[in-house]
């Protein structure tokens, strides 16, 4: 896919070590130059968890205090998640967590970082970094928290709303069969107006998720 910024043809897997374990993954992630995000971004966020692990779950991209950090969700989004996964019976410590994009994608206003959704070229370009992952983990369940993640995993065509807390069955290249559950990301709950129902219907999406591991 071209760069938005360059007008050349990006992607990570010149950079991706395929074959190798998760240490090895994680340190070549760190020098990954296959797309524009690198240049802003404080660094490189990995995904974090046991290896291997039932369960996976797969967000968008860092956010501001993930960038800072050097971890995934850590963040208002990350803290939501974890009292989610309390509520829902989901022990995040057990739990597989990544990012479809490993670099922040952002815009400035002052002194603040404000998030952007990344491109589709930029979750193309960063998708053999997950496609890692995801072999490497060798998880019973792989859950896509909101449509950036689940696009990256079940194709541009993909429609959340249509199967939020669904488990649907999708061969992944170099992976093979894998067994993809999805809902909203935690941002769109923190986000939401109505947060109670939010929260509620999130957490009863991760509990039916949960039974089909």
């Amino acid at each position: 896919m071209p760069s938005a910024r360059t007008g050349k043809s990006t992607s990570t897997a010149q950079f991706v070590p395929s074959g190798k374990d998760w240490a090895v993954l994680r340190s070549a992630a760190a020098g990954c130059r296959g797309c524009d995000l690198h240049r802003d971004a404080t660094q490189t966020v990995f995904g974090e968890g046991p290896v291997p692990a039932r369960l996976m779950m797969v967000g968008e991209c860092p956010g501001d205090r993930e960038d800072t950090n050097g971890h995934v969700f850590v963040g208002p989004a990350g803290r939501l998640l974890d009292k989610a996964l309390a509520a829902a019976g989901i022990d995040r410590s057990k739990t597989y967590l990544t990012n479809a994009v490993k670099h922040f994608r952002f815009t400035e206003r002052g002194k603040r970082r404000i998030h952007q959704t990344p491109r589709r070229s930029e979750v193309v370009a960063c998708f053999p970094w997950l496609e890692e992952e995801i072999r490497v983990v060798a998880p019973r369940l792989v859950v896509c928290l909101g449509a950036v993640a689940a696009k990256a995993v079940l194709g541009p065509s993909f429609k959340l709303t249509e199967h939020r807390g669904e488990v649907l069955e999708h061969d992944v290249p170099r992976v093979g069969a894998l067994r993809v559950g999805v809902t909203v990301h935690p941002s769109a709950v923190v986000r939401a107006e109505d947060f109670t129902g939010a929260f509620d219907a999130f957490v009863a999406d991760l509990k039916a998720l949960k039974k089909t591991r």
